[in-house]
């Protein structure tokens, strides 16, 4: 399997996925504009999204994947199939207990999280119904992921990469359709995120079945293999998830400012998420199944040349994508977001939050890259320690930078947190002698960095002043932004081009 190939195939599905997440952000930005109503729904969604990111993408997927794959490349058939009927088993009933005790605990759980709202009882009590309709998403979402997880380990990326189109159908349809008939309109928000995890968990069943691992009720926890998956569990939420939950804790801080600051934080994260699904994500989806297989055949050479391939890469895309969002904030923000009921206060605003997101977003990819290093391994504890302390870092940089940036200065803490976290995983993999640079890191690095500011000269030059963008109609900011992007990376690579990269210096093969 050519793993370049793989990445290219799941970024661009990541992408289509990405397109109409921004298109649904575009929507909901023009129908709901910034107010009560956002922030009531964001926060509700956010909720279940977290706990998504924690347990079933996060916790569960770095537990189950290595697991997985060892039995696939070891134990056979029967018993993988027998590994993969227990783990469901057990996942969907402890599932419907979450889903329980969320609608149930609701108005506990949006005190915790969003403290703030208390001060607004209609904000509150909004907040408490949305979180009660969205909370079964968690349900579906998470039973996705274990699908996912299956499908990737037996090499079928595409699937699991395409599913999340289907939840921004949903909120498209809940938006532009649905709305109007709800009251308040918002509440078609909250039931579009219900049926697009409905979606999503029904796409991946006949192709669970083609290849002969659709999940059979088996309740057995006292299986080896269910019980090795469940210790790794509770510590993995942590190793790649620390963002997830600053980000929650961002919230609580974000409640207590001003009315919008929770949206604007929400428009802000979508746009940095974009770059970080379309590389880290992806390459955190192909780098575990192929890590957890070297380790496995006790293949340590390999296993550090696939670290060293996926930071190269990382450094490759997400340098000039972290450049191109701080310079080109007021753009792409205004592009996508500046219609209807969507001020241009709004836009500085999320501006400010994009810019300091910017900041960290090599460090939030890198450690999508970093961290499967150690849990292919199925080293836990690493991870794990580095996460609490990247977790105290961020909490304390918010209290010293809210007073003066606001909601920028929580946005700040996230990038600035999520870069120490990577250094940190970075050191550890190289002090353990699991990963062992390559040879030409000192050149690559210096025309990386050439390349980088040839292109930003040129996005500054051709970008304008932002007042203009804000005066342009929608159409001709939809072009000239088109325009910066293609002029960008095309001066981009040309650089690289021109400096001696070539596409085959970054294929990878792995079996």
């Amino acid at each position: 399997m050519n793993l370049l190939k793989a990445l290219a195939m799941v970024s661009s599905m990541t992408l289509i996925s990405r397109v109409l997440g921004f298109v649904r952000d575009a929507v909901i930005a023009r129908v709901f504009g910034v107010g009560i109503m956002t922030d009531a729904f964001f926060v509700a969604f956010k909720i279940p999204n977290l706990l998504r990111r924690l347990f079933a993408e996060g916790a569960f997927s770095q537990a189950f994947v290595p697991i997985l794959a060892e039995y696939k490349n070891r134990q056979g058939e029967q018993d993988t199939r027998a590994l993969i009927d227990r783990v469901a088993t057990l996942l969907t009933l402890a599932l419907v207990v979450v889903t329980l005790l969320g609608v149930l605990a609701a108005p506990w759980i949006v005190g915790l999280t969003a403290p703030g709202f208390k001060a607004q009882p209609e904000k509150f009590a909004l907040t408490v119904e949305l979180l009660r309709i969205v909370f079964p998403y968690i349900f579906f979402i998470a039973l996705t992921a274990c699908g996912g997880s299956i499908l990737n380990t037996w090499s079928r990326f595409a699937v699991p990469a395409v599913t999340p189109v289907l939840l921004n159908l949903s909120f498209i349809f809940g938006a532009v359709v649905a709305a109007p008939w709800f009251d308040p309109p918002v509440k078609a928000l909250a039931w579009a995120v219900c049926l697009g995890g409905l979606l999503q968990l029904a796409l991946q069943i006949p192709f669970l079945a083609k290849i002969g691992m659709l999940p059979r009720f088996c309740l057995d926890w006292h299986d080896a293999g269910v019980r090795r998956v469940l210790r790794q569990m509770a510590p993995a939420a942590f190793g790649v998830s620390v963002g997830q939950i600053s980000l929650v804790i961002n919230n609580i801080f974000a409640s207590f400012l001003i009315t919008g600051s929770v949206s604007w934080l929400y428009f802000a994260d979508r746009l940095m998420e974009f770059p970080s699904g379309m590389l880290g994500v992806a390459l955190g989806t192909i780098l575990l199944p192929s890590l957890a297989k070297s380790y496995a055949d006790e293949n340590l050479q390999t296993y550090s040349a696939l670290l060293d391939w996926g930071l190269r890469l990382t450094l490759l895309l997400a340098i000039p994508s972290a450049v191109a969002l701080a310079v080109l904030s007021v753009p792409l923000v205004t592009t996508l977001f500046y219609y209807g009921a969507f001020t241009a206060n709004d836009v500085t605003q999320t501006c400010n939050a994009v810019t300091a997101y910017a900041v960290g977003l090599v460090g939030l990819i890198a450690v999508k890259v970093l961290a499967p290093g150690y849990y292919a391994r199925q080293d836990i504890r690493t991870p794990v320690k580095m996460g609490l302390i990247t977790l105290v870092f961020t909490q304390l940089l918010n209290l010293v930078l809210i007073g003066h940036l606001q909601h920028a200065g929580l946005a700040l803490a996230i990038s600035l947190g999520a870069t120490l976290n990577a250094l940190m995983l970075l050191r550890g993999l190289r002090q353990r002698g699991v990963y062992q640079p390559q040879p030409g890191w000192m050149s690559f690095s210096l025309k990386l960095l050439l390349a980088v500011m040839v292109m930003a000269a040129v996005l500054w030059a051709l970008m304008g002043a932002p007042a203009a963008w804000f005066a342009a109609s929608g159409l001709y900011r939809v072009l000239w932004l088109m325009l910066l992007v293609v002029a960008g990376s095309a001066v981009y690579f040309l650089t690289l081009f021109t400096l001696g990269f070539r596409l085959n210096d970054f294929s990878r093969r792995a079996s």
